[in-house]
């Protein structure tokens, strides 16, 4: 399991915003998070923050962005944090978690009963970004090294 930025995928991006709790990857249709080892994640905390930077960037309450939560590294979560979210007319197009374990699987299920919007739990980065590609009906990101040359 590599890191977003480890990959041909991070070139594509059209901006990086680094926290000291974690690193999120914008792109045109949709966000890709990796949050750090042992963060506890909150609305209070971490949530609001990242809700609000990301609806000034996009000009937007989210309504068109897909949000990927990319878990390459272990950290808790505070699941019903989600009700606020939406409660505070914040919205998602989609949802996906990707997680490489069974214990990141059953965490997701538990997560899913709180969001108000497309789900769908993944165990790669590149079927993540397939899956925005086909409900975004957007070109599917490439990695650099399967392009083409022209």
């Amino acid at each position: 399991m590599k890191k977003l930025k480890d990959t041909p995928y991070y070139y594509k991006a059209i901006h990086e915003i680094n926290y000291s709790f974690g690193d999120f990857y914008l792109f045109d249709t949709f966000v890709v998070g990796e949050f750090r080892e042992n963060v506890n994640v909150s609305w209070k905390e971490n949530g609001k923050l990242i809700a609000e930077e990301l609806s000034n960037l996009y000009d937007n309450n989210g309504k068109d962005i897909v949000y990927i939560s990319h878990r390459v590294n272990d950290y808790s979560l505070v699941p019903t944090d989600w009700k606020t979210f939406f409660n505070l007319k914040y919205n998602l197009k989609a949802y996906g978690i990707i997680s490489y374990t069974r214990t990141g699987f059953f965490n997701a299920m538990l997560e899913r009963m709180f969001i108000n919007s497309k789900f769908k739990w993944f165990n790669s980065l590149e079927d993540a970004i397939s899956w925005v590609a086909k409900i975004s009906n957007t070109e599917v990101l490439q990695p650099l090294s399967n392009r083409a040359s022209v």
